[in-house]
């Protein structure tokens, strides 16, 4: 089963709902949502000032970062695999 996605129309929904006075669990039960993503979307109305982020609004450098976040993360595990092979035939030399 892969991630479910979900339209901006639904998210502002679901937060309106939230700001109308219903629970977290009970809209959380009755939609088969999780609660962190409700609150996340919740939080992200709110410092949005009423407009949910879209993958759109991401900017130039915040594209970059996160390239460069991955990108990092792949070295640093090429880097410790080849410090395991090093380490597995300088064992195997003596």
């Amino acid at each position: 089963m892969g991630r479910r996605q979900f339209d901006l129309e639904f998210k502002h929904t679901i937060v309106e709902l939230l700001l109308s006075g219903k629970t977290l669990k009970e809209i959380c039960l009755e939609y088969s949502l999780g609660e962190s993503m409700v609150s996340r979307w919740r939080r992200e109305y709110s410092t949005a000032s009423g407009s949910l982020k879209s993958k759109e609004a991401i900017t130039e450098e915040q594209l970059e970062l996160t390239t460069l976040r991955k990108e990092l993360r792949e070295v640093k595990m090429e880097r410790d695999i080849l410090k395991k092979a090093v380490s597995i035939f300088s064992k195997s030399d003596k």
